[in-house]
């Protein structure tokens, strides 16, 4: 949990939730790795590939799928991390007044 601060709330500091951005861009870098992995299977032969679809432009056209899917992760991380950051300053700001108005009484 949190440690006690000097004013007896709990500081949230690093054991707060979790990012979820952090969690989006995870999603993206895998995605990534995988559109790379699929994009180079165009270029195996099919001999090399038993069991597996040979067409190439099957593995070219799963390969945009996943690095369009992997935009799509990276844009709500970033959205994601920016409505945080928003929070964060809103909430600091309400500290922050809060306390100005106690230190006026």
């Amino acid at each position: 949990m949190g440690e006690r601060s000097g004013s007896g709330r709990i500081a949230q500091g690093r054991s707060g939730p979790p990012n979820m951005s952090r969690n989006f861009y995870a999603l993206a870098a895998t995605l990534f790795l995988l559109s790379l992995v699929s994009c180079g299977m165009t270029f195996v032969p099919s001999s090399f590939q038993p069991e597996l679809p040979a067409n190439a432009s099957l593995w070219k056209t799963l390969s945009t799928f996943l690095l369009l899917i992997g935009l799509v992760s990276t844009l709500v991380g970033s959205m994601s991390h920016l409505f945080e950051q928003v929070d964060r300053r809103t909430e600091q700001r309400r500290r922050d007044e809060r306390e100005r108005r106690r230190k006026r009484l």
